[in-house]
């Protein structure tokens, strides 16, 4: 270690060497941030705060985007925390907001339980939900407000078709091994052929989680990969 020339002056030098030492635990928090950051990604423990993953894609235009993703975890929980205490929208364009989140809606019935009949009162709810009392005060009858989709199991495809016909409204099916996603690939695949066959608008499926957890990407595009080439063109 070298000494400074004896005519710098004490509180200046006193200073720099302050900043220095706060400078090389500066360096050494991000280099231990960034050494933590890559470690969690590989092992799928905790999520990417800024982490390049370590991917070999084979389809470089699609997991490209993956390679380049970033996330600063700092800033979406600050974000996330400023959502709660801002102002709302107020009388009538609050009325508005709602009315559109309504449209943007699924219904859903995921019970073991559900009848022909159950689906078909979802049906019902979907095509009015709002009492027409309630739109009549509104001066809203010419809107025809109704619901995006009705989500059912793929025993009810076709029941859920029936009741939604000439509506608009869309029929989703739970497909590909609904809730838990660990039944074979090849039976996922041809449940998601057999809900569409049926009359199925949309799919929603399960990924196998553990691709996710252990940062296999490639497994989990080519699966999703395979989902939509059994869903076809029209979904």
């Amino acid at each position: 270690m070298g000494f400074r020339e004896h005519s710098v002056p004490c509180g200046e030098y006193l200073r720099d060497s302050a900043q220095q030492h706060e400078d090389g635990r500066r360096r050494q928090r991000v280099a231990s941030d960034q050494t933590e950051r890559d470690f969690s990604f590989r092992n799928g423990y905790r999520q990417v705060c800024g982490a390049r993953p370590s991917i070999e894609p084979r389809h470089s235009s699609e997991l490209g985007l993956v390679n380049a993703a970033r996330v600063n975890t700092s800033a979406v929980e600050r974000r996330a925390q400023s959502l709660v205490t801002r102002r709302t929208v107020k009388k009538e364009w609050q009325a508005a907001w709602l009315l559109r989140a309504i449209t943007c809606m699924d219904l859903t019935t995921l019970s073991g339980d559900d009848t022909d009949e159950r689906v078909l009162r979802l049906c019902a709810k979907a095509r009015q939900p709002l009492q027409q009392e309630i739109m009549k005060k509104l001066g809203i009858e010419s809107l025809e407000i109704k619901v995006a989709a009705v989500c059912v199991y793929h025993r009810f495809v076709e029941t859920a078709r029936r009741g939604v016909e000439g509506s608009g409204i869309h029929v989703a099916a739970v497909s590909t091994g609904f809730p838990a996603g660990l039944s074979p690939l090849a039976e996922r695949v041809a449940e998601i052929r057999r809900s569409v066959e049926a009359g199925a608008d949309e799919i929603d499926v399960v990924i196998t989680r553990a691709h996710v957890f252990g940062g296999k990407w490639q497994s989990l595009y080519d699966e999703i990969a395979m989902f939509k080439n059994a869903a076809g063109q029209r979904i």
